[in-house]
Order: structure tokens, then sequence, then C-alpha cells
């Protein structure tokens, strides 16, 4: 394929990822397709466990044993990303997409200084000189809004929210176009959170960049992201614009996502969880997956598997949009 101003900058196509197991594969991604524009922040919600993580880390190629891509296509700018090898991987990391790991103080390095580790990645990267990489490390935590007098810190030294902000400083090191987050704030306070995404945003408005950022919380990512896909069980059962999935969400599962946390809006709600659990992998249910939780199941929904229906400019996996039944 041949880049095209009109193409998307990410496009995900049927992509199936397995986790071999002694009892065979596990099948933690299910046929999930995807798009991503330039400049589009795309936020991918779910309940723990629902492969949100899976699917960046196989974006990303980053999987490792016993995680393997079973089928599909992931197009990075026109380039497929799959067929890949690792020699020609490390020219789009870093430089062409990055990813923000979930715990900073699992994925920074605890024996090297914020800015040993850049310049790590720098040498990795790109030639420069030692002046370059200085100067470049120094505008690059301002750009996050930490003192350049940190780069001489180690991470044990920084809080959590600085810890995360010098993640997104490495990120940006070669201004790439698309940066992928797997829960950024998950370790952090309600206030640290709010500043880390207004943080986020902005460094997005002004650098260009697109975003796939991961969380189970949905209503962190209700202000800053354009659209909202929202995974369970492996698949993904809903996807449209963020504002109107959530003033009208379709799927059962968005709704009941939707009922478990409060609103700052609107009259006061009961809070309502979804009943059940989550189904085992291993061995899912036959029809749609979410059948078993389902209050609005049908007798089909037992031995049919959903496609895609549009309604409203959104695609949601349910029977009840089957304009045709």
């Amino acid at each position: 394929m041949i880049a095209t101003a009109t193409r998307p900058l990410l496009e995900i196509k049927d992509l199936s990822v397995d986790y071999l197991t002694d009892r065979g594969a596990v099948r933690a991604v299910d046929r999930v397709s995807l798009e991503v524009q330039r400049g589009e922040f795309l936020g991918v919600v779910g309940e723990s466990g629902c492969g949100k993580s899976t699917l960046l880390y196989s974006i990303a190629r980053l999987l490792t044993p016993p995680a393997e891509i079973a089928s599909g296509d992931i197009w990075f700018d026109g380039h497929d990303l799959v067929s890949m090898s690792d020699s020609e991987l490390r020219h789009y990391r870093w430089k062409q997409y990055s990813v923000v790991m979930q715990s900073a103080m699992n994925a920074l390095n605890p024996v090297m200084n914020i800015g040993e580790q850049l310049r790590d990645a720098f040498d990795a990267h790109q030639r420069f000189t030692g002046r370059q990489i200085t100067a470049r490390s120094e505008e690059l935590l301002r750009i996050v809004g930490i003192d350049p007098v940190h780069l001489r810190s180690y991470p044990h030294q920084l809080s959590g929210g600085m810890r995360q902000r010098a993640m997104i400083a490495m990120a940006l090191a070669f201004t790439p176009e698309l940066v992928i987050m797997d829960e950024p704030t998950s370790a952090l306070d309600v206030v640290a959170q709010r500043s880390l995404m207004l943080k986020i945003k902005q460094l997005q408005r002004e650098f260009g960049f697109a975003t796939i950022f991961v969380t189970h919380d949905m209503s962190l990512v209700s202000h800053f992201s354009d659209r909202l896909a929202v995974m369970y069980a492996g698949q993904i059962v809903e996807i449209g614009e963020t504002a109107r999935l959530f003033a009208e969400p379709k799927h059962p599962y968005t709704v009941g996502l939707m009922r478990s946390f409060p609103s700052i809006r609107g009259e006061l709600q009961p809070l309502a969880g979804i009943p059940g659990s989550p189904p085992d992998l291993a061995r899912p249910p036959a029809g749609c997956r979410f059948h078993p939780r389902c209050p609005k199941v049908m007798d089909r929904c037992h031995m049919e598997e959903p496609e895609f229906y549009a309604e409203e400019g959104d695609l949601i996996r349910c029977f009840l949009f089957d304009s045709d039944a």
C-alpha cells in the first residue's frame, strides 16, 4: 500500500491476538477493526481484562510470548506493521509512533536518571551531539511542565504525576504522529489525573499527533476524546463520537457502563452495576458474548454472533439495531 493524504493514519482490520497456553489458545482480542485519523484522540474503554492493553501492545508490535497476532492487519501510514521485522520496526518506533506505559515507576529505569534515559532514546534512533541531546532534553521537560533541573533526578525522586510527564516527554522526543497511552493516569489521584489530561490534550493540539488512550475510566475521557471505542470480552461492541455516545449510549453494555459512575450533570440517578461477571476468554459463550449479562437478551443472542450495525453514525455490535430483523 502507498500512503495518501486521505488515508487514515492507522488502520486495523480484523485483528485477533491469542495467548498460547497449555489449555490451548486464548483469544484476548477478537477481530477488532479500527481507524485513527491524523490528529484524532481515540479513547478505548472497558472493564479490566477486556483486551484493551493487549490491543494496544499489538498495535505497537510490543507483544511478547505467549502472546501473538493470530490474524488481521495493522497499517500505519500505509505501511504493514504486522509483516515488519524488528529491525524494520526500529525506524517507526519512537520516530513515527511511541507508547506511554501504564506504570511509569515500572517503565522507567530506576538506576538511571531522567536525562540518561532520554539520552538512551536519542542514541538508539538518531545521531545527536551531546550538546544537542542536552538542549532537546531540557526542551522536552519544559514542554511537559517539568523544570529541566530534574534531568538529574531519578524516578523515585519524582512524584507520580512528574514520572508520567517524564514518560510523555520521552514519547515526544522525535515528535511522532501517533502516541499510544496505556492507562497513564491509573496510579494518580483525581487532581493529578485532571492536570495530566489537560497537559496531554494541550500537547496534542500543539503538536498535532494522534492519540489512542486506553483506560477503564469512562469519565476520564468524556471531555478529552473525539471518538470512543467500547470493548467487552476481546471485542469492540460500540464505537462513535464521544459526545453522542455519552448522551445516548446504544449497546446494552455501554448503557451499563454509563450507569455505573456518577454524573455531575442532570438529575440525581442511583448507581447501578452490571450483574454477573465477564466471560472466561478461554471458553467464551456462544452467540453474543454479553448475552449472559444483558437485560435485553433475545433468543437469537444465545446462538448468533452479531455483526456491526450503523445507527446515527455509530457502530453497534447488537441485534437490537438490526433493521432487517
